[in-house]
Parts: C-alpha cells; structure tokens; sequence
C-alpha cells in the first residue's frame, strides 16, 4: 500500500498518521497538505523522519501539483481528509470552502481516476466526511446511512457536494471509493478555534468561557484516536461503494461538556483557583446552527466490528490532560494564525 493522506498536518489527519504508519500494509505513506492556519508540522513531530514517510506541501486546488503527488509516488490507497471544516469561518467567508473542499475533493478524484485507469492490483479512494451534511435532528432519532442530506451551512453543503462527487465517480467511472461521516472529534492536536479547545484555553486563562445561544446544541463526541482506528478499518475492510456512518454514541449538550470541562480543570489544575463554571458566558446563537445531531453507528460496528474503544467521560479527561502538558504546541500554532 502506497498510501496519500490529505489534510495530515491537521488535527484528524496527524492522529491518522500516527496511528497507521507502522502498519506492516503500509510501504509508503504520503502526507499532503498545504498548511493553511489549521495545519502544522508541528503535530508529526512523532514521524518525523520515518522511513515511510513523506511530506509534500501542496494545495488541492492546485490541479497539475496534485496529479504529480499521485504519479510519483505511486499511490494506491488515498484517505482524503484535506478541508475547510471550522462553520463559523464557512459563515464568514465560504469562498474558501467550495474551492478547496469541491473543486479540490474534484482534482483528487481525477487524478487518481487518470493515474489508476488501465493498472493492475488494489486500489481504494477513502473519502472522510461529516455528519453535517444531514442536517439537525430533533429531540429523537438518529443519523443513518439512507438518512437524506440536509446541509445548513456552506460548510456542510460544500461537504455534502464532495460525498456526492465521490458517489458519482464511482457509478460513473468505477473509480473504488468508499465514504465515511463522523461524528464531532475532539483529541490531541485539535486547533484552538473548536470548542473543546476554546474552553480549555479560556478556562486556563481565566476569560470568560463562551457558550453560544442556550448552551443546548447537542453533539455526538469521538475520541480522535477511535476515529483513526475506524477510519483504517474502513480502508481496509469496507465494501466498495458503501457509506459508513461513525459515531462515538456520546451525545452531550454543549452547555454539559463545558461544566465538565470546567470542573476537570478545577481538579488538574488547581493552582489556578478553582470556581471556574463561573467563567460561563453565554453569547449570541450562531446562524444556521443545527440543534441536535447523533449517529448511528451500527452498521460499521455490525459489519467491520469497530466500536469506540474510550468512554466520553476518559477521553476528555486525557484530552484536558494533554492541553495543560501541551501549552507550548499551543501558544505555537496560535502564533501561526496571528502572523498569517
């Protein structure tokens, strides 16, 4: 397996990298990223001259550079993660995000449609996704498979228009893809604009902790690292052509996870004073916020057996942990954001 990874100096990617570069599969692994505000180097420090792998700093939109990664290093197998993902900024300025998340998911599909047309042994497109593309739930009920696409913001609605692209080179072309979409990640590496992070951050600083409109919103959480694990499964394992659904079957309200956040730092961090639920500020609803989603993950955990390996309750915990052991990787990245 020669294997691309889009998007490995972000947050998902990076964990990704790190957990399958050892796998006697891989021969070679490929990390293509352009290094917007979100992606770093700084998170692979652990592979870091690795035999395996290789770096090549390239933008997806960049048609000519992307079929020139694929060529000359003989891909096989791509696990495409590179994107535009953080809502507030899709709001603000979604430019960005129909470019490099449709026309770029498009320059990959061709590219590797070219490159692998014609060549003998296995071949996999592994497209990575969101559950937003399906739009908000109601109190009940649960994101599936079949569920219909309801994208409400220009991020998912970028995100729901490259899973299509994907589906379409497929029946069209025969192209062998397969598609997941996940659940809200949360982990090590994860940039400081995300809410998890946001709180931490602001917790140790002691500035108010922001809590957008009734603090009720609910999302279903995944450790990073269990992702990483279904999405190799998924490469590996999954039937071509399929769809699968990644879930951590942890909803919580935003609200809970920062008083839960906020009582972790009181506990590791008691220097600083405790009281810090009452840092909670809440602030002006975002538009277009979806107020409910959660997954379905039955179908990966039936037909591959992957199940989340870390409860909410441990995965936080390691993940407020690892910020207060990290304060530098931190200051580094946000140093990063304010230069660009």
């Amino acid at each position: 397996m020669k294997l691309l990874i889009t998007g490995g100096a972000g947050f998902i990617g990076s964990n990704l990298i790190q957990h399958v570069v050892d796998r006697p599969e891989v021969e070679r692994l490929v990390n293509l990223d352009c290094l917007t505000y979100a992606g770093h180097l700084a998170n692979l420090e652990a592979v870091r001259g690795h035999p395996k792998y290789a770096f090549e700093q390239v933008d997806l939109r960049d048609k000519a550079s992307v079929l020139r990664v694929v060529e000359q290093h003989g891909i096989t197998h791509v696990m495409h993660l590179a994107a535009e993902s953080h809502v507030d900024r899709s709001i603000t300025g979604p430019g960005d995000f129909i470019s490099t998340n449709i026309v770029g998911t498009f320059n990959l599909l061709e590219a590797c449609r070219g490159f692998w047309e014609g060549r003998a042994g296995e071949r996999r497109f592994h497209h990575v996704s969101t559950d937003e593309v399906y739009g908000s739930l109601g109190p009940t009920g649960f994101f599936t498979e079949t569920t219909p696409y309801a994208p409400n913001s220009p991020y998912s609605a970028s995100k729901a228009s490259s899973d299509f692209l994907v589906r379409a080179y497929h029946h069209t072309y025969g192209l062998p893809v397969v598609i997941t979409n996940c659940s809200n990640n949360y982990g090590p590496f994860q940039f400081p604009e995300k809410l998890i992070p946001v709180v931490i951050q602001s917790c140790l600083a002691r500035k108010p902790v922001p809590v957008y409109g009734d603090g009720l919103n609910v999302r279903d959480w995944l450790y990073v690292r269990d992702h990483a694990e279904a999405l190799w499964v998924v490469l590996t394992r999954g039937k071509t052509g399929e769809t699968y659904n990644i879930g951590g079957h942890n909803e919580w309200a935003n609200l809970h996870i920062v008083e839960l956040i906020c009582d972790l730092v009181d506990e590791l961090a008691p220097q600083l004073g405790g009281r810090t639920r009452q840092l909670i500020t809440f602030v002006k609803d975002r538009p277009g916020h979806d107020r409910r989603y959660a997954i379905d993950a039955s179908k990966i955990q039936r037909e591959l057996g992957w199940s989340p390996a870390h409860t909410f309750e441990k995965g936080i915990r390691e993940t407020v942990r690892w910020y207060l052991d990290n304060q530098a990787w931190v200051k580094t990245v946000l140093g990063k954001t304010t230069k660009s």
